[in-house]
């Protein structure tokens, strides 16, 4: 028996890095697993991977709430509501100050702090009681780096909402909090710095962490499973790092 037997869980951006790895790990602690990705390849790819028994994907994007309601109608029709949310999907890229546009404010905030809301908000008529929900935040939301104030800033606002979010569903008995990850290899460190550049990029990322690697998927996966099972029934309103004490020491 898993942390998660007999559980339904729903994981954005599930189809890749962070948020696939979360679902592998869901779906082996005995939860089946909702997961939805704008790239319906990856969902396909994903799904042979978890094993289709254990996994509905639904193909669709945070920033449409239409595609959310079609999510949720697909978990509302399995009919045993809702234990945990992982809402994980988000996007970033590296913006001078002086080079912001309108486009990427609503871009990048469009998914990373909207589609997190959106995400939450409507899970709410399924959450069970004693429900987890996890935000995605990051690192990033503390440490200032150079040209990523727009995503960084997208983050602190998710940070800020497993707070006030944890006080509001607290009656419920639902539980909200966050996970910050640092470097982690993800693919989606190549797409935001490039084919070309991505060897230097990991190499320099994994200096900045103090244990002197980048993470994996696979640990911050493990964080999240804690959070959404009844092992961390005293965890509320807060952020876990996973950063390998990039932030820390």
């Amino acid at each position: 028996m898993g942390q998660l037997e007999g559980k339904t869980a729903v994981i954005t951006g599930g189809g890749t890095g962070i948020g696939l790895a979360t679902a592998v790990r869901l779906a082996d602690e005995g939860a089946h697993v909702f997961i939805t990705g704008r790239r319906k390849a990856e969902l396909d790819a994903a799904v042979e991977t978890i094993g289709a028994a254990k996994v509905t994907a639904v193909a669709g994007d945070v920033t449409d709430l239409d595609d959310l309601d079609r999510l949720y109608d697909a978990v509302r029709a399995r009919g045993r509501g809702l234990d945990v949310v992982f809402a994980n999907a988000a996007t970033a890229a590296h913006i001078p100050l002086e080079q912001v546009t309108e486009e990427q404010i609503g871009q990048i905030f469009g998914v990373n702090v909207r589609g997190v809301l959106f995400t939450v908000q409507k899970a709410l008529p399924l959450l069970n009681d004693g429900a987890s929900v996890i935000l995605n935040a990051s690192t990033a939301a503390d440490n200032g780096a150079e040209a990523f104030s727009l995503y960084a800033a997208s983050k602190a606002a998710v940070r800020t909402f497993a707070r006030g979010w944890a006080n509001e569903l607290k009656g419920r008995g639902v539980r909200v909090n966050a996970v910050s990850p640092g470097p982690v290899d993800t693919p989606g460190i190549t797409g935001l710095v490039g084919e070309e550049n991505a060897i230097a990029a990991r190499a320099k990322l994994a200096t900045d962490t103090a244990i002197g690697r980048m993470g994996r998927p696979e640990e911050v996966a493990a964080v999240v499973a804690f959070l959404a099972s009844d092992q961390s029934s005293f965890v509320l309103g807060a952020n876990w790092y996973v950063d390998g004490g990039e932030n820390q020491i």
